[in-house]
Parts: C-alpha cells; sequence; structure tokens
C-alpha cells in the first residue's frame, strides 16, 4: 500500500512538472515571436502567421484566425514562427515575392504587362500611370518594402523580447527567495585535480582566480569557462580549524566534456526531504524507526554533530561500529511529528500513539555497519596514477607511475582492501616496496601514515582507489590475480589470470516480498535520478583505456538487495554471479542522503529585485557567450551541447525545486535563445540581420545566387546541428569522448 501512495504520489507530481516544463518552454518561445510580430505590426506589416511549433506538412495541433492573422501550435516542438508578407528565408523565392507584390500593386490580376504595353490595354483595369506602377515595386504592407531600418527592428525583436523577459523572469524570480548552493566542498574524486591539490571535504571556497565567489555555480563556471586555467587556478578555501584561509593551486583536468576539478558541492546534516532521505536497502534505510526526510542529526554515539563534515568524520573513523544516531525531528505547523513514524508503508501514522500526545522531537537510532559486497576476486595492482601535494607519498618521493609491489615485505594483497588494511594503521609508519619506471631493482620507500577524518570513494567511472593515509591513488587492473576459495567467483568458475571485459547488473533472480517492495522503491529512486540527471550504471566496461575495477566496485555497493552480476571475460566466456557480503571489510557509508547546503537570496525591495535579476541576466548572457567562445577547443567538448531532451530534463529538475528556481532557469534559457538567435548563420536572426547590414551599407540587397548560398549552408549546418544534439540527447552519440 505504501509502495502504491508513493508511486501514485510521483506520478501527479511528475505529471505537474511536465505541465510546467510545457507552459514554460512554450513561453520562452512565445515572447521571442511576440516580439517580432508586435515590431512588425508597429511597422506596418502584415502578419499572416503566428505558430508555435511549426506545421510540416500542414500538420498542426490547432488553430484560429484572429483578424488577418492564421494563430496555431505546429505538430513540431522546436521553435515558432511569425510569416509576414513578403517575407522568404529562401532567396531563390524572393523574386516570386517580389513579383506577387507587384501583381498586387497592379490590380491583382496575377498578370503583369508586357513589354511596351499600356495598362490600357487592359479591358480589366483601368489606365495607370506607367511610372507609378514601377514605382509600386511592393506590398506597402509587405515585410520588403520597409526600410533596413525598420526590417533589422523587426529582426531583432525577438532577441530584444529575450532578454527582457529574461530580466523579468530573474527579477520575479529574487523576491519569492531564490535557493543557491554553497561554494563548498562536498566530495572529493579520488586522483583528481581538487585532490592532487589537497582540497577536503567541508572545505569552504572563497575565491577562485581572484574573484570572490560564494555559489557552487560560480565555482563551476570559473573552472569549465576560465581564462588560462591550463596555468593552475589559485583557490582560496576556509578550513574547519585552521585559523588562515587556504591558497592551493589546482589545474583543472580536461578528460571529459569540460574542465573539471572533481568535487561535489557541500551536504548539511538534515536528510533529505525531496529525494528518499535513506539508500533503499542500506543500513540507514533499515534502521528502526525509520530516518525521514528533514530529520536532522545532532549526536552519534556521544558527539554533538553540528555539520556535514563531522558526520563524513566519525563514519570514516568507524566504518565497522554500530552507531546511536541522534536526531532532532521537525514539526509541522499543527505541532505534530512533521514526518511519518517508522513503517514501510507511506502515509500511515502510528494508531497507537494518542491523539493528544506530544510527538517525539528527538530520536535516537542505531545503525548498523555496511559490509561491503564483494565477489571473491583479487585483481592485479596497477600503477600510481596521482600523488597528492604535500602528503607523506609525497614527503617520502613517491611519484606517478610507481608500482607498489609490497607493504612491510609483504604482497600488497588485494588493492580494493589496501586503504582499509592501511587506515588501521594510521600513526604508523610503513615500508613500501615499489617498482619504477627506469630502474631495475625494486625501491624501499619509508612512509608515515596520517591520520585522515575523511574517506575517499570511487564514484566516477575511470576514478582511481585512493589511501587517504597516504595521499596516494592508484589503479586497478581488471586481470583476476586470485580467487578466495569458497566464494561467489569461486563456485562460477573463475580463475587467476582471466581478464574481465565487462559487468552487467541483472536484477534479483527471486525475491522475497519484502525484498521486492525495497528492490521497487530503489528502481523508482534510480528511474527518477535517471530521468533528471542521466544517471545509468547497467553497464561498466573494463579495459587498458577503461580502467573502472574500482568504479565497479561503488556501484556494487549500491545494488538492490538480491542484484546479481553479470561478468563478460575476454575469452567470450561469461559468469553470473551473486555478490556477498565481507566480515571484515566494512563501507563507511550507511546510506544516509543529505540534503545540500544552501542558503536563499532575496530581494526585499524593487530596487534590490532589479539589481539582482540584472545580475542573473548578465551572468547568463556572458556564461552563454563564453561557452560558445570555448566550444570546440580542448576546453569544451561538442558533445557538451545539449538538445530539447537534455533542455527538458534540466527544466524538469528546476520545476521540481520550484517556481524560484525554474524562474532562473527560464532567465537562463531565454538569454541562451537571445545569443544562438543573433548568431551571423543564415536562417537565424542574425543572418538575416548579416544581410540587412549588407544591403544597408551597399544600398541594395545581397546578390541572389549569394544569399542563396550562404542561406544552405546556414540550413544544412542547423540541420546537422539539430541532428548532433537530438543524437546526444537520445544516446545515439555517446557524450562520452573516445578513448585516448
Amino acid at each position: 500500500m505504501g509502495l502504491c501512495l508513493i508511486a501514485v504520489t510521483w506520478d501527479l507530481s511528475l505529471l505537474v512538472v511536465i505541465l510546467e516544463v510545457a507552459i514554460a518552454l512554450g513561453m520562452v518561445i512565445f515572447v521571442h515571436e511576440l516580439g517580432h510580430f508586435l515590431v512588425a505590426k508597429a511597422c506596418g506589416v502584415k502578419c499572416e502567421k503566428f505558430y508555435l511549433g511549426f506545421d510540416i506538412w500542414g500538420w498542426k495541433l490547432g488553430k484560429f484566425r484572429w483578424g488577418e492573422t492564421e494563430y496555431g501550435i505546429g505538430i513540431l516542438p522546436l521553435g515558432g514562427y511569425v510569416k509576414m508578407l513578403g517575407q522568404e528565408d529562401n532567396p531563390a523565392r524572393l523574386r516570386e515575392e517580389i513579383q506577387r507584390a507587384k501583381q498586387q500593386a497592379l490590380g491583382g490580376t496575377g498578370i503583369l504587362p508586357a513589354p511596351g504595353e499600356a495598362l490600357a490595354d487592359r479591358q480589366c483595369h483601368p489606365p495607370v500611370d506607367v511610372a507609378a506602377a514601377e514605382r509600386a515595386l511592393f506590398d506597402p504592407r509587405s515585410y520588403l518594402a520597409k526600410s533596413v531600418p525598420k526590417r533589422m527592428a523587426i529582426i531583432s525583436a525577438g532577441v530584444i523580447m529575450n532578454v527582457i523577459f529574461a530580466f523579468l523572469c530573474a527579477t520575479i524570480a529574487y523576491p519569492l527567495g531564490v535557493k543557491q548552493i554553497a561554494a563548498g566542498v562536498g566530495l572529493v574524486l579520488p586522483g583528481e585535480a581538487a585532490w592532487r591539490a589537497g582540497l577536503r571535504v567541508g572545505d569552504q571556497i572563497q575565491q577562485i582566480n581572484g574573484e570572490k565567489v560564494s555559489r557552487f555555480g560560480d565555482v563551476l563556471k570559473n573552472i569549465s569557462l576560465g581564462d588560462n586555467i591550463a596555468e593552475g587556478v589559485p583557490i582560496v578555501v576556509r578550513r574547519s580549524g585552521v585559523p588562515q584561509p587556504l591558497t592551493m593551486t589546482v589545474f583543472p583536468d580536461h578528460k571529459g566534456l569540460r574542465p573539471t576539478i572533481g568535487v561535489s558541492n557541500p551536504w548539511t546534516s538534515t536528510l533529505n526531504s525531496q529525494w528518499p532521505p535513506t539508500l533503499p536497502g542500506s543500513p540507514a534505510w533499515q534502521a528502526a524507526p525509520k530516518f525521514q526526510g528533514g530529520d536532522r542529526i545532532v549526536k552519534i554515539d556521544d558527539e554533538p554533530i553540528e555539520s556535514y563534515v563531522q558526520i563524513h568524520a566519525y563514519l570514516a573513523a568507524h566504518p565497522e561500529k554500530t552507531l546511536k544516531v541522534g536526531i532532532q525531528r521537525p514539526l509541522d505547523k499543527k505541532g505534530s511529528d512533521a514526518s511519518e513514524p517508522a513503517s514501510d508503508a507511506v502515509g500511515h501514522r502510528d494508531a497507537d500513539r494518542p491523539k493528544n500526545a506530544a510527538p517525539p522531537t528527538a530520536l535516537t537510532i542505531d545503525v548498523a555497519p555496511n559490509p561491503m559486497r564483494q565477489l571473491g576476486l583479487q585483481m592485479a595492482m596497477g600503477e600510481l596514477s596521482a600523488i597528492q601535494t604535500d602528503s607523506p607519498a609525497a614527503k617520502a618521493g613517491l611519484r606517478k607511475g610507481d608500482l607498489i609491489e609490497q607493504v612491510d615485505g609483504e604482497p600488497v594483497g588485494d588493492p580494493m582492501t589496501l586503504p582499509e588494511r592501511l587506515r588501521r594503521r594510521a600513526g604508523q609508519t610503513v615500508t613500501l616496496t615499489v617498482r619504477r619506471q627506469g630502474t631495475d631493482d625494486p625501491i624501499r620507500i619509508e612512509v608515515p601514515l596520517r591520520r585522515a577524518d575523511w574517506y575517499e570513494q570511487p564514484v566516477a567511472e575511470g576514478s582511481p582507489m585512493s589511501v587517504p593515509e597516504l595521499g596516494i591513488a592508484y589503479r586497478v587492473l581488471n586481470r583476476v590475480e586470485e580467487v578466495a576459495a569458497g566464494s561467489p567467483a569461486a563456485k562460477a568458475g573463475l580463475r587467476a589470470g582471466d581478464v574481465i571485459a565487462q559487468a552487467i547488473i541483472l536484477p534479483p533472480a527471486e525475491e522475497t516480498s519484502e525484498k521486492q517492495n525495497v528492490n521497487q522503491l530503489r528502481k523508482l529512486f534510480m528511474a527518477i535520478r535517471q530521468f533528471l540527471f542521466g544517471e545509468d550504471q547497467a553497464t561498466v566496461q573494463f579495459g587498458p583505456k577503461q580502467k573502472n575495477w574500482p568504479f565497479f566496485m561503488y556501484v556494487l555497493q549500491s545494488l538492490a538487495p538480491g542484484s546479481r552480476v553479470e561478468l563478460v571475460l575476454e575469452d567470450q566466456r561469461k559468469v553470473t554471479l551473486e555478490p556477498e557480503q565481507s566480515a571484515a571489510w566494512f563501507n563507511p557509508d550507511r546510506g544516509f542522503r543529505f540534503d545540500p547546503e544552501e542558503f536563499t537570496e532575496t530581494a526585499h525591495s524593487l530596487g534590490q529585485a532589479v539589481e539582482l535579476g540584472w545580475r542573473e541576466t548578465a551572468e547568463s548572457l556572458t556564461l552563454v557567450l563564453a561557452f560558445l567562445r570555448n566550444l570546440g577547443t580542448q576546453q569544451i567538448s561538442p558533445r557538451a551541447l545539449g538538445g530539447p531532451g537534455t533542455i527538458a530534463k534540466v527544466a524538469g529538475q528546476a520545476a521540481y525545486e520550484g517556481l524560484p528556481t525554474l524562474l532562473i532557469f527560464l532567465t537562463m534559457l531565454s538569454a541562451n535563445l537571445a545569443v544562438l538567435n543573433f548568431l551571423p548563420i543564415p536562417l537565424l536572426d542574425g543572418g538575416h540581420m548579416l544581410f540587412l547590414a549588407w544591403e544597408g551599407i551597399r544600398g541594395k540587397p545581397a546578390d541572389e545566387r549569394v544569399q542563396m548560398a550562404l542561406t544552405y549552408l546556414g540550413f544544412i549546418f542547423i540541420v546537422g546541428l539539430m541532428i548532433w544534439v537530438i543524437g546526444l540527447d537520445v544516446g545515439l552519440i555517446s557524450r562520452q569522448p573516445p578513448p585516448e
């Protein structure tokens, strides 16, 4: 019953979001075309059609006529258009339009007089002065009959209206309160730029490249679209327990669609109130009473908690321990418990609670350890892929490319469990035997292990394993070194030397009713995330250029209970395994999902609303320009483009988060449309402006053949671009660049 209620609620919420997105996107197109329409009318041009969407082959969802204009919605929702008398995007048909205008000016017969023939010779028309007829080249209400400045005003009106609309959306949003994600660090990806520079969970970013930042979006913008980032980006951070700000130089990575440094936004100590607050099937999910959205963690065991970084540190230090988690639960406006009691059915209240009894505001909930799921495979150790700045490894002289063969004279063992084994020895000194490129004999290096109050996980494709106590990141190869006796891998017939090419996640073979409910909830959770964020972890590839074994092991920990894995070997063999829980290796992540650290920017006066609205509009315009300037270079890949599907996803996410967020998204989208439409590409407004500027300078239109050639080139470019972005949206074109 509870699952049904969740599904119905989500369906209704999704329907509302879809309607909001459709109206919002329609408004952006509508105001653009309305700009053309209003200025054309003001200039005396006859508007024959006003359409949202394109009525290709005459197909349309509906139409009506009001006055001289036909209004409608076309079948193809990729824009809109205003059809003006005399306007024709195809120069080859301009002459036809001119002839039609002449014919109407000469009486509407559809037949022009032959050379030397007087109009008086036509029986159906009265005599007309030939000189006057020659001057009347166009219908006076034709677009072509208007002066160049007027036509420029008509063409530019759509772009101007988009800028005005963007400004109005932002100006309306800020009095409502716009939620901004703080400029901090909630996760650091092992081996990536921020990790190498020494950024940690909980750091608050104050400056990037000399510019003060307060929003996480500012961090992303300055990294992805900043100038001279190859020379390093100085970042100033405030770290808890450190009196003075720290300055670090980060060298962004260029291995994906855009430069990144490998951090996520910061988190709070409050459990997520929009998504499930715990991962279905995790220890936090299984705890009783249930955790609920809005619960704030205030204590773990005997340690008071005030921030997420304290939670993260405590989880890192006690992965094998059952935790007593103290929470404060918010009350609703009526003074009752705001969220649901412990139950697997959403919508049920505790029937045993007296109606007049004060609801609990503080609870202590036991959360069991989270055993790591494993297959019984020990994979081959790979080379060091990165060394952290100022880490014990860096100070001891370890280098990128070194291969650790022994720890204190013993084989390195399972590279996946090495971080946990060294964590337990924090504060001691270990002797590493490494094989270094260019040397014949192994090198022995003594390294003191620091105490790390954080943990690191390979949460992204290509992420290496890392040892926080050492400050190293290393690859784990897809070659089997050893198979544990009695393990799922041994039972499936895997053996040392096997090379794994692919892993495919399979649903559980058999499910109890309890597991089925959990799995359905998890599928719903993942389906929502995949719809909004494009996340799909069904298949993981391995190979020389795809060192994904650590990432695969991370995915394994987030699977629904009873899920299976199909491993495809390099020799084409396939084996199916069901992971088992380890008795001595624990995941510090217990399955909590937290709210992001946010602050609300609110305009308290009209002046503030205008100021913040213009700031948002100007930033959106410059952001699009910076993106286009770097598109196709090493900085921004063409695979980072998005089409209608991407716009719908982002709009859906914005609508789900509330009206102010949706308005800010519309600001960005409308600014985007304004800039793109004004690019000097034939068929776009910018292309028309280019032709008009040429006509204004020379006093006559550009040669028809030149216009035709450029228009066809513009058409080919736009069609190719649409095919490209739609292919990216639907997955026909991979967003991941080919392995180098």
